[in-house]
């Protein structure tokens, strides 16, 4: 189907009749089973899903940049049902579309945007939000506005203390996109973010090892001044034994990066 900017196409799985895959422009954007809202095929989804489980239990607040067929925000009403979310994606018709040929959340639970992400991201209010998910493409690889230091203070921004980024970085060997970017969000998100476990990189052991192109996923944590209303409890501790054995138990184990294995990573 022609859509805003270019060619979107569903392709059902043949040993699943309920699992179509929603290729944009040529490329996989999003893999859904029509009857089972809460899977994920997508090995990055399954690592922030991960540590998603690690906030308290009950509806969520998310914000998704970079929509696409809504597969984590279907998953996010599935596991915490009354969520309240908000879709963004440059392609209104793409929209459109996804809203047609899949069983969304309606609006207000989920609403979609057509809209640039760094526009909406600005026009959000302060502490608006549990959640912030940047899946954001402009071929393979992040656009630059979206990685950058202005990006990364902009989340912080809209994100309510104990609140969390998931930013999905696609990336190749020496993995100089998720270093950079790694270090951008420990500048934006204070001081102590790395050492406080507030800051981590989840991603398979080939590419972390810088064996091959792959997704690193950024997980950054908005800090809980000492003076808030909302609990410390109520924060993602990347630190925590929990988080680390659910990724291990993925179907595709997953490696998480925090405090001094962090700091090496992002380097200089």
């Amino acid at each position: 189907m022609p859509i805003d900017t270019g060619t979107a196409r569903v392709e059902r799985d043949p040993d699943h009749p309920d699992r179509v895959t929603l290729h944009v422009n040529g490329v996989p954007s999003s893999a859904l089973d029509l009857a089972d809202p809460g899977f994920l095929a997508f090995e990055y989804m399954q690592q922030m899903a991960a540590v998603l489980a690690g906030l308290p239990d009950g509806p969520l607040r998310v914000l998704h940049l970079g929509a696409a067929g809504c597969a984590l925000a279907r998953h996010v009403e599935h596991e915490r049902p009354d969520s309240r979310q908000l879709g963004v994606d440059v392609d209104a018709r793409l929209l459109e579309l996804v809203r047609s040929w899949f069983a969304l959340p309606r609006s207000p639970r989920l609403r979609l945007r057509a809209d640039d992400a760094g526009h909406a991201l600005a026009s959000l209010a302060p502490g608006s939000f549990d959640v912030v998910v940047r899946d954001v493409f402009a071929g393979d690889r992040t656009p630059d506005h979206l990685a950058d230091d202005a990006f990364a203070a902009a989340a912080h921004r809209v994100l309510r203390p104990g609140g969390v980024l998931l930013a999905n970085c696609a990336d190749r060997p020496p993995l100089s996109l998720a270093r950079r970017e790694t270090a951008t969000l420990a500048v934006a998100f204070g001081p102590g973010a790395a050492a406080d476990g507030r800051l981590g990189v989840v991603a398979e052991h080939a590419v972390l090892k810088g064996r091959r192109y792959g997704n690193v996923v950024l997980v950054a944590v908005r800090d809980v001044p000492d003076d808030a209303e909302t609990s410390p409890t109520d924060e993602v501790d990347l630190h925590d034994a929990g988080l680390a054995r659910r990724l291990r138990s993925l179907p595709v184990p997953t490696r998480l990066l925090v405090g001094d294995e962090l700091t090496r990573f992002a380097g200089a």
